[in-house]
């Protein structure tokens, strides 16, 4: 009982304290120290301890995505220096207008998304361009995130086809192929694009209604007196990422995106370095912004490392896998809340189908229908604030407060995804 206390309460502190802004790599093993100790976890000696459950997951999460961050990092700030972003930007404007920056964002997200880039590292590339548009529409920046949060981990992330790891894990446990279940997935993919789109432009409407406008502030981009690149120069880089990224991935998996994003950072400077302004400045600034951003999501990551040795989490996996009822709605359940726990929808997908998988193909699932509703349920509530891409991205990438920002990327990436989710269930279970 204790220790289901000492995990409701780190979780929950940990949530608060992020949304109030404190520091994560404060909080985050303080709140894993509370887990640990109402779970009666040794926090130096033992074989399990509190300092290297920690400290595994914290150092796995740095070893596996440094790269990807510090290249990501890198072409973001490159697309920056060159004035790709601007130009980008600027013909975007000119074509589809002011009223359609936020479209642009999220169309730019979810091709490189559903083309096989990293979710981090489509955050990276893309903000440049979406700081520039914003500016140039009037916007207020805080909805920045949400709008990068909505093409990326919503509608493409887990829908049919994608390249993602959570359109994939299910692959190894349900015998099935990355287009389970499209016809479904189609339909509710489309229903969150439009329904998101429409929620995210009335948040941002309203705001601006209210009096809101883009802010400046001291360390953005600043538009200088010179010619800028042309808009294609800036486009071919992002269209390397995601050819490298597609051609390699089955053969490399994660790596492709380091083979990817080093092609892309290559192309646009070479395309573009008669157009650098400072480029020792640039690269300063990326490999201290990479740096930030991943130990920001690495101090999350080790919290959830600590809470997975805890008797409650196995308690409540336990639950979660045996729940009665409907099968569908069981599986949606134990994923969503697991995800929830862990801030991963990978996290919550790995843990779960080892357990749920088996036992409901036993009971004559319909293993593309459990594929799709696993994929989906997993990109619900993982999306709490301490989840690990939106510190990244609200914090590490766009430099906004989750106070500010967070309350729009939840609408569009927890609510959405959850409508999406029921959708999908009803249309299983009724069809």
């Amino acid at each position: 009982m204790l220790s289901m206390i000492g995990l409701i309460g780190g979780l929950t502190l940990l949530i608060v304290l992020t949304l109030r802004g404190m520091n994560l790599f404060i909080s985050a093993p303080l709140c894993a120290v509370l887990v640990a100790l109402c779970s009666n976890v040794a926090l130096f000696q033992g074989e399990v301890n509190f300092v290297s459950a920690y400290m595994n997951g914290f150092a796995g999460f740095v070893a596996s995505w440094f790269f990807m961050f510090l290249l990501g990092s890198l072409f973001g700030k490159f697309m920056e220096d060159t004035g790709a972003a601007d130009s980008v930007a600027k013909f975007i404007i000119q074509r589809l207008g002011r009223k359609q920056a936020v479209l642009a964002v999220v169309l730019a997200c979810a091709i490189l998304t559903y083309g096989g880039v990293s979710v981090f590292v489509v955050a990276f590339s893309v903000y440049p361009m979406a700081l520039s548009l914003f500016k140039d529409a009037d916007l207020p920046r805080r909805f920045i995130p949400a709008a990068l949060a909505f093409g990326s981990v919503t509608f493409t992330m887990t829908s049919a086809g994608s390249p993602e790891i959570q359109n994939w894990i299910p692959i190894q446990y349900l015998g099935t192929s990355p287009y389970a279940a499209w016809e479904v997935s189609l339909f509710v993919a489309i229903l969150m694009a439009l329904f998101g789109y429409w929620w995210l432009k009335k948040l941002i409407t309203k705001a601006v209604a209210n009096g809101e406008r883009f802010q400046g502030r001291q360390g953005d981009p600043q538009l200088l007196d010179r010619p800028l690149p042309s808009p294609i120069s800036g486009l071919i880089p992002l269209l390397v990422v995601l050819t490298l990224s597609f051609i390699f991935h089955d053969s490399l998996k994660q790596n492709a995106l380091i083979v990817a994003l080093s092609g892309g950072v290559l192309a646009l400077a070479i395309i573009n370095y008669k157009f650098f302004h400072d480029v020792s400045k640039a690269i300063s600034e990326a490999s201290t912004g990479a740096l930030v951003a991943i130990g920001n999501t690495a101090a999350v990551v080790g919290f959830g490392s600590v809470a997975k040795i805890t008797p409650a989490f196995n308690e409540a996996v336990a639950v979660m896998t045996n729940l009665p009822g409907n099968e569908l709605v069981g599986a949606a359940v134990a994923v969503s809340v697991i995800a929830g726990l862990t801030g991963s929808a990978s996290g919550g997908q790995a843990i779960a189908l080892p357990l749920i998988g088996p036992h409901y193909l036993d009971a004559g699932v319909n293993p593309d229908q459990l594929h799709r509703i696993v994929a989906i349920s997993s990109g619900a509530l993982d999306s709490l604030p301490h989840n690990g891409y939106v510190v990244t991205t609200i914090r590490g990438i766009c430099n906004e407060t989750h106070k500010d920002a967070y309350w729009a990327v939840a609408a569009v990436t927890v609510v959405v995804p959850l409508l999406g989710l029921i959708t999908a269930i009803s249309l299983f279970i009724w069809w």
